[in-house]
């Protein structure tokens, strides 16, 4: 029987899990966690085989704690559930070493199925994530090919990074809280964009990323 410790702040929603879990012969619950430091606590002192991990915890985000389980536990295994769905989040999940990611609005049959397959020693993502993952490999490789030899080169990959959050009308606080940065950090990439791209405005910065096809024009027709 594999041991499940589960690490998610909203009760019901834990209780939930618990129950779908408790119906499972192969599965035993054998702890619960509010937030990403009793996450982790717990999970070095019951050592489970798996960690069903929540994005949004109160104290900590889920990435970070999935990262320093794995660090101390590397045979514990960790899928992250969550609201998000967009490539970023997924993509700093399995950095941090995460063996499977699952939205929770997935039936109970997707989750099942993502445990199975973490313990076979698999990845998993359900078939609405990888669809969105295809999708953004094959733009990224779309914008690879249309920003060749141009200023946008020349910027960092943080400032790539912060640039495109910039163009898509995300703001300062909002840039900072995903990246996990400052908001002063997020004010000298932004200037330095500004400077290495010659533009002056954050309507020029949109329209020099559209025409790079770096951001979706759809996001800003409403």
């Amino acid at each position: 029987m594999k041991t499940i410790l589960i690490v998610e702040d909203h009760p019901l929603f834990r209780e939930g899990l618990v129950s779908l879990l408790s119906k499972q012969m192969d599965y035993e619950v054998v702890g619960e966690a509010a937030g990403g430091e009793e996450g982790i606590a717990k999970a070095k002192e019951l050592k489970p085989d798996l960690v069903i991990m929540d994005i949004s915890l109160p104290d900590m985000n889920g990435i970070d704690a999935t990262r320093r389980i794995r660090i101390s536990m590397s045979e514990t295994k960790v899928i992250v559930l969550s609201i998000h769905s967009k490539i970023d989040f997924i993509t700093d999940a399995f950095k941090a070493g995460a063996s499977g990611y699952i939205t929770k609005d997935a039936t109970g049959e997707k989750l099942v199925e993502c445990l199975e397959a973490v313990i076979k020693g698999e990845f998993y993502m359900d078939s609405k994530i990888s669809h969105s993952v295809v999708k953004s490999i094959l733009m990224s490789k779309k914008k690879g090919d249309m920003i060749r030899n141009t200023a946008y080169n020349t910027l960092t990959a943080r400032e790539q990074e912060v640039m495109t959050l910039i163009a898509e009308g995300l703001t300062t606080k909002e840039i900072a809280d995903k990246l996990f940065i400052s908001q002063k950090t997020v004010e000298n990439h932004r200037a330095n964009i500004f400077s290495k791209l010659n533009v002056h405005s954050v309507m020029e910065l949109v329209r020099y990323a559209a025409r790079h096809g770096l951001i979706d024009v759809d996001l800003w027709k409403e």
